[in-house]
């Protein structure tokens, strides 16, 4: 394969960008942080837009080729993002590429935590967002069993979307729940 043939399939991808942005939009609701406990800082943050691209990618994977194809876009587009926040914080070129590559693992094993726990109880659940959501900082019970509730909802109600909708964002994610 050349150059030309490999620009070519790059213009073929789709533009996952207006998906991300919904992604980041969603991750940065005041109510993940405000709310629910979860810490504002570049780990928290990088875990909620983590998560809700997992959420989008994992219905996207079930919807096939296509689906495949704009997840695998998606994907791209986040670290090319996350590569371009990281130069901005001032990390020097020499060790984006291996934060990069650390974030994406990170990625891949809470893609596994998550797969694996949405197949078990409530508690498999929380300990994986204790694990990674929440890292160092002591959710409540509630806040950690609104959370769980939420993911659930959200993974249900993301079962319903078309491979058009989420391809023209045409959908919309739960609102973060609001607890008192």
């Amino acid at each position: 394969m050349n150059i030309f043939t490999n620009l070519r399939l790059l213009r073929k991808r789709p533009n996952a960008t207006p998906l991300y942005t919904e992604i980041v939009r969603q991750a940065r609701q005041p109510d993940f942080y405000n709310k629910l406990g979860v810490p504002d800082t570049y780990n928290g943050r990088f875990d909620l837009i983590a998560l809700h691209a997992f959420i989008i990618m994992r219905r996207l994977k079930s919807i096939g080729k296509n689906g495949e194809t704009l997840s695998q876009a998606l994907f791209d587009c986040m670290f090319i993002d996350i590569d371009k926040n990281l130069r901005e914080m001032g990390v020097g070129d020499l060790s984006v590429g291996k934060k990069i590559k650390n974030l994406a693992a990170a990625y891949y094993g809470r893609v596994k935590a998550y797969e694996d726990a949405l197949l078990e109880t409530d508690e498999f659940l929380e300990a994986a967002f204790k694990r990674n959501i929440y890292l160092d900082s002591r959710p409540s019970s509630k806040q950690l069993n609104t959370f769980v509730n939420y993911f659930r909802e959200q993974i249900k109600e993301s079962e319903s979307w078309s491979l058009d909708k989420i391809s023209e964002v045409d959908f919309v994610f739960i609102p973060p729940p609001n607890i008192k």
